[in-house]
C-alpha cells in the first residue's frame, strides 16, 4: 500500500505552524540550493540542516528513513560506476584492471564526487517532508494554488496524488484476482504476459474511470478552483521561519562562490 506522505500532518510543531506558502517556496529554494552545489562539505551542512528540520517538524525518524531506502538503493550504484569509469591523465595512474575495466587514483578520488551525489538526492527527499508533509494534501494544493501556479498544473497534482491510490486498490484486487485462479509468479513467458495483459487492465479501467469523473465533476460544477475551509494568514513567526531558510540556501551558494571550502570544489 502506497503510504501516505502527510500521515504526521496533524502533528503540532514550528513546521507545522508555518504558513504553508512560505515553507513549500523557503524550503524549494534550499533544496535548489544544494541540488546546485558541488562541494562536498556545504553538501554535508545543507544535509545537516535539513534533518534539523526534519527534527524540528516532529515527523518520526523511521517514517522518513523507511522512505529514503529507495533512493539510496536507486543512487547507491554511482559509488560502483564513478571509481571505474573516472580516468586519470598521468602516466602510471592505473591501479589494476579487471576485463577491460580499469580502476585509477583518480577514480578512488572521485569516491567522493559519488558520495556528493548521494548526499544530494537523499537531502533533497529528506526536505520534500517538512515542506509538504506537515500540511494535509488539500491544504498544501490550495497553497500552491496560492502561489499562482498554473491552474492546469495544480489539478494534475491534485487528481495524481487522489487516484494513485485507487489505482493501487485496484492493482491489489486484480493481484487477488489472479491468486485466486492460481496464479504464481514466476520467470517466464507466462507469467510475463500474464502481468502484461492485468497492467492493459489496469489502464483501460483507469480510463474508463477519468471519463465517469468528468462527467461527474462536471455535473456538479467543478469549476477547477480548491475549495476548503482553511485560510492563510502569514505572521510574524511565518516570515522569520521564511527568511532564515532562505538566507540560509542564499548562504551556502555564496560559500560555494568564495570558495570557502574547497573539498571538491572543483569537481
Amino acid at each position: 500500500m502506497i503510504s501516505e506522505i502527510d500521515r504526521y500532518a496533524g502533528l503540532s510543531s514550528p513546521i507545522h505552524r508555518w504558513d504553508p506558502r512560505l515553507r513549500i517556496v523557503s524550503i524549494l529554494a534550499l533544496i535548489f540550493s544544494v541540488v546546485l552545489l558541488y562541494n562536498l562539505t556545504l553538501v554535508t551542512i545543507g544535509m545537516i540542516f535539513s534533518i534539523i528540520l526534519v527534527y524540528l517538524s516532529k515527523i518520526p525518524f523511521s517514517f522518513v528513513l523507511d522512505r529514503l531506502k529507495l533512493v539510496f538503493v536507486l543512487v547507491l550504484p554511482f559509488f560502483l560506476i564513478i571509481p571505474f569509469t573516472t580516468m586519470g591523465t598521468d602516466t602510471g595512474v592505473e591501479i589494476a584492471r579487471f576485463y577491460g575495466i580499469t580502476l585509477s587514483y583518480r577514480g578512488i578520488e572521485a569516491v567522493g564526487f559519488a558520495a556528493m551525489i548521494v548526499l544530494k538526492a537523499l537531502t533533497s527527499v529528506m526536505l520534500i517532508f517538512p515542506m509538504i508533509g506537515t500540511s494535509r494534501m488539500d491544504i498544501t494544493i490550495k497553497a500552491l494554488e496560492g502561489l499562482h501556479l498554473p491552474n492546469k498544473l495544480v489539478q494534475m497534482f491534485a487528481f495524481t496524488y487522489r487516484y494513485i491510490f485507487v489505482l493501487d486498490d485496484e492493482f491489489v484486487r486484480t493481484e487477488r484476482s489472479l491468486a485466486s485462479r492460481g496464479f504464481k509468479r514466476r520467470g517466464d513467458l507466462y507469467t510475463l504476459t500474464t502481468v502484461s495483459k492485468a497492467i492493459a487492465m489496469l489502464f483501460v479501467k483507469s480510463y474508463e474511470r477519468a471519463d465517469r469523473v468528468f462527467y461527474a465533476m462536471r455535473s456538479k460544477g467543478y469549476s477547477g478552483k480548491v475549495v476548503t475551509l482553511h485560510e492563510f494568514d502569514s505572521g510574524r513567526q511565518d516570515w522569520i521561519n521564511a527568511i532564515a531558510v532562505f538566507g540560509f540556501a542564499v548562504l551556502l551558494q555564496v560559500a560555494a562562490m568564495s570558495g570557502a571550502f574547497s573539498i571538491y570544489g572543483g569537481i
